[in-house]
């Protein structure tokens, strides 16, 4: 149930209030479910009783079968957002991160639940959505601006700006089914934007635009919230997006909310997956077959143990325990790729250049990042076990993640860093 209120704002406004929202559908051709349910769940309310289908249902993994017809795709999800504050949404795809947007915007509403919220919303679900293909892009901007309750007054003192920032003013009265994904989605932000709702919702769409686009609508989207002070929430895969608009994450697994921090953390937790072990991780039978077996791979300093933190200061250590079975050890090679806390690739590193070439049996390669050469802060490494240098016969992303402390400082305590990842140590010398 969808409440358009909140009761008595608190001295830090609460803007949007979500109270054990869950959402179920049902499996197969038939979305809605059968004449059958939609009869016992009637007569089940009549009698004021609750609906038994709320009972059943499979939890949102689409990775996996199950046993029943319906699937929670939200399940019991419960967060505040006060004014003012850029909430990102972060998950993998399927994690429930659409179907919660897609409530808070109206267009379905909860199984149940409930939600409040004060002022008006708008949204960008996706490419186009609300924009009527036959009218023109100004038509359009009307058309929006209307349903979000704007007077023909107000959207005429805006439409000179929201043309300006979407690009389109060759194309303003051209009929919108002419015009490409980017050119739509240009305007729609635009609209959504310049109209001024008290609180905007978007859904990954930033990611159709072109570079020099998202990064307007970027800097835009900070204007909002910082200089405006209305309310984002923002859902995208770009890591690096999510952390310089966001103030606050919540992560979405399976249809549930497992984790709900600052941003900076929300964005770790993401990243590490469900591994609870950094620095250091062992490997069972899952990764072991005809090839290769996998026992370990950790990270440490020098003469140190895994369960110490990682100094930047000092020589650190990355140890890959591995047995190849096969008799010609020789054509297989490990490469990492190394991502930091926001996903982005730093570079990648293999031992076929070196003299430690993979033998049959048992392998403890040891690889050594010299001291000083990172920068404080979280990364992740991916495997890849590769053949003949072009086969890749093994490859898991974010297999294993460490932490890097400066230890100057408190060890232990993450304080922050020098701009960028790695610490270059380059020769000077003064030439006069």
């Amino acid at each position: 149930m969808i409440k358009d209120q909140i009761s008595k704002p608190s001295e830090t406004q609460t803007i949007l209030k979500v109270e054990d929202v869950s959402k179920q559908y049902r499996l197969g051709e038939v979305g809605t479910g059968t004449i059958s349910h939609d009869l016992n769940r009637w007569w089940h309310k009549v009698r004021g009783k609750e609906d038994p289908f709320l009972k059943i249902g499979d939890v949102n993994d689409r990775s996996s079968m199950g046993g029943s017809d319906y699937v929670w795709a939200l399940k019991d999800i419960n967060f505040e957002v006060n004014k003012g504050e850029v909430l990102g949404i972060i998950g993998k795809n399927g994690a429930g991160k659409s179907t919660l947007l897609k409530i808070l915007s109206k267009v379905t509403s909860p199984t149940t639940g409930t939600i409040k919220f004060n002022g008006r919303i708008a949204s960008l679900l996706e490419v186009g959505t609300g924009f009527h293909p036959e009218l023109t892009g100004r038509e359009n901007i009307f058309l929006n601006g209307a349903i979000l309750g704007m007077t023909k007054k107000e959207i005429k003192s805006k439409i000179s700006e929201i043309v300006a920032f979407s690009g389109c003013q060759r194309y303003v009265d051209t009929p919108v089914k002419r015009y490409s994904s980017g050119m739509t989605v240009r305007l729609a932000f635009a609209v959504a934007a310049f109209l001024e709702p008290d609180i905007l919702i978007i859904d990954e769409v930033l990611a159709v635009g072109d570079a020099e686009f998202q990064k307007k609508a970027l800097g835009k989207m900070q204007d909002i919230s910082r200089g405006e002070g209305r309310t984002v929430l923002f859902v995208s895969h770009n890591m690096a997006a999510v952390k310089s608009l966001c103030n606050r994450g919540i992560v979405i697994e399976n249809g549930k909310i497992v984790f709900n921090a600052p941003i900076d953390n929300a964005i770790s937790y993401y990243l590490k997956g469900n591994s609870a072990v950094i620095n250091s991780k062992q490997f069972g039978a899952k990764y072991s077959n005809a090839v290769f077996a996998l026992h370990e791979i950790s990270l440490k300093n020098a003469g140190m143990s895994v369960l110490d933190p990682i100094d930047e200061s000092l020589p650190i250590e990355l140890l890959t325990n591995i047995d190849i079975h096969d008799a010609e050890p020789h054509r297989y090679i490990v490469t990492y790729h190394l991502y930091n806390e926001i996903g982005e690739a730093m570079f990648s590193f293999t031992n076929a250049q070196s003299d430690a070439a993979l033998a049959s049996g048992n392998n403890r390669l040891c690889c050594v990042f010299p001291a000083d050469f990172f920068q404080s802060g979280q990364y992740f490494l991916s495997l890849f076990i590769v053949k003949d240098k072009r086969e890749a016969v093994f490859v898991e992303n974010d297999i294993v993640s460490f932490i890097v402390v400066d230890g100057s400082r408190d060890v232990g305590v993450y304080m922050g860093r020098e701009p960028g990842y790695v610490k270059p140590q380059f020769k000077w010398q003064n030439l006069r």
